[in-house]
């Protein structure tokens, strides 16, 4: 962080609960249905208030835009950028295989034509390039004007935006000679969505569940020092991209998918943390929150971080109804400072996104709202304690 602030602030991953009225549009859209894109536009602005004002009223500190005018946490690019047609099968992986009873209820329990699906994402077809910076400016624009109404009751804001690696995984390269020409091309096309929510003011966090998940996914039957590699060239390439950047304007979304399952294929953090800690961002938000990761925080206490970095602290899970106690969230957030040595460097975070393609989201608004109110709590508690 730039400076101390005196207390720890309170953030989360991203995406926020949409409307139902909203996500109806997106369902539609994502349907091949005709939608009135003036009525999806009010719908968006009118939703990116309301997410506004709800974290407001639960006392977050540094707020985003709930990712309210996409659909998706990377699928909006579809609409922003050239190349992507057709579509695709998205491999599973291998973890819910090894629970034939789970995976079979878990399909039951899915409900059709409620939600934006990612499992069959688009291909690259052409190649990629980024085109509509007047719908970026417009999200920009609309976060902005709702900002507004909230007076100085955020210490700070920030967006979104995928890494290469999550693109490069989930939209299947179907034009590019190699992998590594399609993450170029990718990073490239990215780098302008960085830039611009940078030189707007806002810290940009860079999604990129790619370098947890994909251990489990794309290359769950790879070995690791292959995965390893891959994770090596998406820091690389997010290094590039956010080259003349401010460092502390920068922080870097690392997860192993918003879902509920076993999760015991899970990617271990201390094998991948060397890579990650290469990105030159300022802050790192990881999960530990749930209960497959939280023993992780341990890894901090040998000096991992560099002296100007921080640690958003994923201390609620997105993918529970518990609302967790404020002092459950002040041990974990006292766990963490103790792990790194200065309270300073600590944030309040969640696990992941609460609503990361529209409708998908696993909790009600009144239980999210709940949620970060009582992370809100736990970092007042934690802070009383602390400094």
């Amino acid at each position: 962080m730039a400076s101390n602030p005196g207390r720890i602030l309170t953030t989360h991953a991203g995406s926020l609960p949409r409307p139902r009225s909203l996500i109806d549009i997106y369902v539609a859209r994502s349907n091949g249905e005709s939608i009135d894109e003036a009525v999806l536009d009010a719908e968006g602005e009118a939703a990116t208030q309301w997410v506004v004002d709800r974290q407001r009223e639960a006392g977050v500190d540094i707020p985003s835009d709930g990712e309210q005018v996409r659909e998706a946490f990377f699928l909006y690019l579809q609409r922003r950028m050239t190349g992507f047609g057709s579509s695709w099968d998205r491999p599973a992986g291998n973890e819910l295989n090894n629970y034939p009873e789970f995976k079979a209820q878990r399909r039951e329990v899915q409900v059709k034509g409620r939600a934006v699906s990612n499992l069959q994402p688009p291909m690259a077809i052409d190649p990629v390039t980024y085109v509509d910076k007047e719908a970026n400016a417009a999200e920009i624009a609309t976060f902005k004007s709702a900002l507004s109404t909230a007076g100085d009751a955020f210490a700070d804001a920030f967006m979104t935006a995928p890494s290469p690696g999550i693109v490069a995984t989930a939209i299947k390269n179907d034009h590019y000679a190699n992998d590594d020409d399609y993450l170029d091309a990718l990073a490239d096309a990215l780098a302008f969505e960085y830039k611009a929510a940078v030189d707007a003011g806002f810290i940009l966090q860079i999604d990129a569940p790619d370098l947890g998940l994909e251990r489990h996914m794309l290359f769950h039957d790879k070995p690791l020092s292959t995965f390893i590699a891959f994770v090596d060239k998406v820091i690389a390439r997010i290094n590039r991209m956010i080259e003349g950047l401010p460092r502390d304007r920068v922080r870097l979304h690392v997860c192993y998918g918003n879902y509920e399952s076993p999760h015991d294929q899970d990617v271990p953090l201390g094998d991948i943390l060397p890579s990650l800690l290469q990105a030159n961002v300022g802050g790192f938000l990881f999960p530990f929150a749930n209960p497959r990761h939280m023993h992780e925080i341990k890894l901090f206490r040998n000096g991992q971080l560099a002296n100007d970095q921080y640690l958003i602290v994923g201390a609620v899970d997105t993918l529970t109804a518990f609302v967790e106690h404020p002092e459950v969230i002040a041990d974990r957030l006292e766990l963490a400072a103790d792990a790194l040595g200065d309270p300073s460097r600590v944030m309040a975070g969640t696990d992941c996104g609460f609503d990361t393609s529209a409708g998908m989201g696993r909790l009600t608004s009144d239980v999210v709202w709940a949620k970060l109110r009582a992370l809100s709590d736990g970092a007042a508690l934690a802070s009383k304690r602390l400094f």
